[in-house]
């Protein structure tokens, strides 16, 4: 289920977009202001985010800036702002699209799908293999000696990015954002412990890690 973001601090538009886009089968977050927005994508990691420009704590641009740093899903702008230059200046910061106000609810879908299409990965394995275990990215499930794993979903979320970045070193600060948000790039105990139940999990000798590598100081390293 693909879950969208709303940042709108207008109740009623708030209401009809989660209707909308709860009828057509996505899953609704809504934020008021741009605090809350970005607690909320570090929280619940939308697939995509609709974004007023006019918020009562800041301007929507910053909250784009704010997101850019760490998120990398699509941004489309709604705003009542119609000159040329707000809207070049909302995509340099990082939208992707820009619709405004008023709009046309079938117009708004259509650009959504259309973000979120130009927005999914390139096809890759399914299933990522190694010795000892097995990781489906698209059932999210991982199998060991012919049996489910059971993790947390942060467990699964660290995996999941390392298992996507396959062979390539993803750094400390990279790992706390995506799984924690940005607010937590320094808690680097945090990839300690969790990194350490996961090797009681999956590697067969937690001490030697043969798969989930630790590259002292930089970050983590998957290898199949």
């Amino acid at each position: 289920m693909t879950r969208v973001l709303v940042v709108e601090d207008e109740p009623q538009i708030v209401r009809a977009l989660r209707i909308n886009l709860g009828a057509r089968g996505y899953e609704v977050d809504a934020a008021p202001d741009g605090r809350a927005a970005l607690d909320l994508a570090a929280r619940r990691h939308p697939d995509v985010i609709l974004l007023d420009l006019g918020l009562p704590d800041m301007d929507g641009t910053e909250v784009i800036r704010g997101l850019r740093g760490w998120l990398t899903v699509p941004i489309i702008v709604l705003s009542a702002r119609h000159a040329s230059a707000e809207k070049v200046r909302a995509l340099d910061e990082g939208a992707d699209d820009y619709v405004t106000k008023p709009f046309g609810m079938d117009e708004l879908l259509a650009r959504l799908r259309a973000a979120v299409r130009r927005a999914a990965p390139a096809e890759e394995a399914a299933v990522v293999s190694t010795e000892a275990f097995t990781v489906d990215l698209a059932a999210k499930k991982v199998r060991r000696d012919g049996a489910d794993v059971r993790l947390t979903p942060t467990e699964w979320h660290i995996l999941e990015v390392l298992v996507r970045e396959a062979g390539r070193l993803v750094g400390q600060k990279q790992l706390l954002r995506e799984v924690w948000g940005p607010a937590y790039e320094k808690e680097t105990n945090y990839l300690r412990v969790y990194l350490a139940q996961l090797r009681r999990k999956l590697e067969p000798d937690p001490a030697r890690p043969r798969h989930l590598i630790t590259e002292p100081g930089m970050g983590y390293r998957f290898e199949a």
